[in-house]
């Protein structure tokens, strides 16, 4: 992996910088306070985010609101870019997180982000939720925490090398393996307290067994009993039918005999209305045998009516005649008396137009006058021929009335005399009906008493119906109450065959609790004994493996950079025995160089114990150092140039206010601080 750039804005003592970086060694220079250890702290807020009980406000810029890191770097050929924003409001918190792989850019949550970084760098998914201290003591540990492991507690310092280094895993396998014998144990003893109902169940068994041979032997039993009672009931309830069919076929008798006497009254009620009928049409024939009617007598009245007929007519034509002349005279009589008033007033001829001479009007005019009146005399003739004709037409009217009643009577009464055969055939007709009706009520009575008697036959069944429906109510009772004891009988055999074989499963349980417990004893004695003995000797081995590279290292780092003079190593607890001519010195009795040494050889050796336990870690190629040259002296200074050499990362970047350590890298990058504002002043290469 290597970082390539970061853009701190609002971080620190940054408004906004970008620092750029290669490959080799890049030193951080400036004076103290310009700004150095801001990167640094910023390269691992942009990696990890807020670490726990880190606070925002110890990168946010004062006054600042809004805050954020972009690092570039790139891992196995892929491009990526962090950006991390801090915000103020009641408090400093992370906002937006982005990530760029090969310019596909994301939005992802802070969690999201730091669980993809820790897969992209190959760290453990453990350290998503904690601090990352795999980062702090590989890569990158922040200036004041240098010595604090070198003087840490022994107990503490063994737990966090046991947690860095992955050893913790073993200490949790005995605890979890205690866990889980005391499981074990407990699980025995539960197994065992079941195994101890095993005779109970045996003897259980034996008894439901028993029970169930005899409940077996008692169901022939009672399935013949229940058979017995079945065919009992259904003799009495075919006889029950029997009966029922028989008092049906006596209801359908009583209704025939109701219906054969309604038949029986309705003919004697024929037989009345037909003598009725036959008086009456003997009366009509008497009657019409005294009426003394001669067939003439239609003839002349016929001839009668005819002739009145005929003179009607004829006084009708002749007042048409009279009402057209009175009409003819009166037009005349208008005529006159227009032309008459006309004459009067004219005094010229409309013909000639001459004068008229008033004496040609008056001849013209009395002679007008005279044929007015003449008309009127004539209509009056008329008027009064008109009334003698309307007189002799009324009389006539009347005659004709008369005439044309009379001739209807004749004619009814021709009717009448006509219809005498008719009536004698109709007396004829009813009394033979009255003799077949008379035949009919004899079949009838006689068939009245045949039903009467089948009746009669038949009521020894109405108390014979309810003996029997007594017997049949018994025998469906007894039917039932055996039938309910059988099923009873089948229930019992059916739980109890589904007990016993529940007891033979619990039985067969018993026994396999049996193998289990002594599979679990074994075990468990196998797991507290052997396997328990075996980790902690795997621990052991590991641990002391671990401590023999990591105190060569830790001798060989401090070889480099202090004289010959001192001999160190580590102990069982990591902690380091510094030698000096075969007498142990405690570590407050160093100078402050020789202490930076102790640290600095201590860092390394982690390092170089930690990338070698985790060979994929995407990070081994990488060293951030901050002031790792504090209180050293000259000649240490001489040395570190050989211990960068014997470093061979890919990417090592290094702070110090060390003017010397120029000459020992091949980039270095210049910060100034001017009014609380760092820049870069300068960046050059060797």
């Amino acid at each position: 992996m290597i970082i390539k750039k970061i853009i701190l804005e609002n971080i620190r003592s940054y408004e906004r910088e970008e620092i750029n970086f290669t490959e080799g060694s890049t030193l951080l220079s400036g004076d103290i306070g310009s700004g150095k250890t801001s990167v640094l702290l910023a390269i691992e807020f942009a990696f990890f985010g807020l670490q726990p009980g880190q606070k925002g406000s110890s990168l946010l810029r004062n006054g600042k609101n809004e805050g954020r890191v972009i690092m570039s770097f790139e891992i196995d050929g892929n491009e990526i870019t962090i950006e991390r924003v801090l915000k103020r409001g009641k408090t400093i918190t992370q906002e937006s997180c982005f990530i760029e792989i090969n310019k596909e850019k994301k939005e992802l949550s802070v969690t999201e982000i730091k669980s993809k970084i820790l897969s992209l760098l190959n760290y453990p998914q453990e350290f998503a939720k904690k601090q990352n201290i795999l980062y702090t003591f590989t890569v990158y540990t922040p200036q004041e925490e240098m010595k604090e492991i070198v003087l840490e507690d022994p107990e503490i310092r063994v737990n966090t090398l046991r947690h860095v280094f992955g050893i913790d895993k073993y200490k949790r396998i005995l605890e979890n393996l205690s866990i889980l014998t005391s499981k074990l144990r407990e699980e025995k003893r539960i197994k065992e307290n079941f195994l101890s109902l095993l005779e109970q169940n045996i003897s259980l068994l034996e008894l439901k067994e028993k029970q169930l041979s005899e409940k077996k032997e008692q169901l022939p039993l009672l399935e013949l009993n229940f058979n017995e009672k079945k065919e009992k009931r259904k003799r009495i309830e075919q006889e029950k039918n029997s009966i029922s069919e028989k008092l049906e076929e006596k209801n359908k008798l009583k209704s025939e005999i109701e219906k054969t006497k309604i038949i029986i009254l309705n003919k004697r009620d024929l037989i009345l209305s037909n003598n009725k009928r036959i008086e009456e049409l003997k009366k009509q024939i008497e009657e019409l045998k005294k009426i003394n009617f001669n067939e003439s007598q239609i003839l002349e009245k016929e001839k009668e009516i005819n002739e009145k007929n005929k003179e009607k007519e004829k006084i009708s034509l002749l007042l048409i005649e009279i009402n057209s002349k009175i009409n003819s005279y009166s037009i005349k009589i208008s005529e006159n008396k227009n032309i008459d008033s006309k004459i009067l007033t004219i005094d010229i001829c409309p013909t000639c137009l001459q004068n008229v001479d008033p004496v040609y009007r008056a001849n013209i005019s009395n002679k007008l006058n005279s044929e007015i009146s003449e008309f009127k005399n004539k209509i009056l003739e008329l008027e009064n021929e008109k009334e003698n004709l309307n007189n002799k037409l009324k009389k006539i009217n009347l005659e004709l009335s008369l005439s044309e009643k009379e001739f209807t009577n004749l004619k009814i009464l021709k009717m009448k005399l006509e219809s005498l055969n008719e009536k004698e055939s109709q007396i004829s007709s009813l009394e033979k009906d009255n003799i077949s009706l008379d035949k009919d009520i004899l079949l009838l009575n006689e068939h009245l008493n045949f039903l009467n008697k089948s009746v009669f036959d038949l009521e020894k069944f109405e108390n014979l119906s309810s003996k029997v429906e007594e017997e049949f109510q018994q025998s469906l009772k007894e039917e039932r109450v055996a039938e309910i004891s059988l099923v009873e009988l089948k229930k019992e055999i059916e739980i109890s065959s589904k007990q016993i074989q529940e007891i033979m499963l619990n039985v067969k349980k018993y026994e396999d609790a049996k193998l289990e417990i002594n599979y679990i004893t074994d075990l468990e004695n196998w797991l507290s004994k052997q396997f328990t003995s075996l980790i902690s000797f795997i621990e052991k081995n590991v641990m002391i493996k671990l401590k023999t590279e990591f105190s060569k290292l830790f001798s060989d780092w401090f070889s480099l950079l202090v004289s010959d003079s001192f001999n160190v190593q580590l102990n069982d607890e990591f902690t380091p025995i510094i030698q000096q001519q075969d007498y142990e010195l405690d570590y407050s009795y160093l100078s402050g160089g020789e202490r930076t040494a102790i640290a600095l050889a201590y860092r390394l050796s982690l390092n170089q114990v930690i990338n070698s336990m985790f060979s994929k870690l995407k990070t081994k190629g990488l060293i951030i150092l901050d002031e790792p040259t504090d209180g050293f002296s000259e000649q240490q200074l001489d040395k570190m140039r050989d211990v960068l050499q014997q470093l061979k990362v890919n990417q090592l970047i290094l702070v110090s206010h060390e003017q010397k350590i120029e000459s020992f890298v091949e980039n270095i990058i210049r910060f100034k601080k001017e009014n609380w504002v760092t820049k870069i002043e300068s960046i050059n290469k060797n």
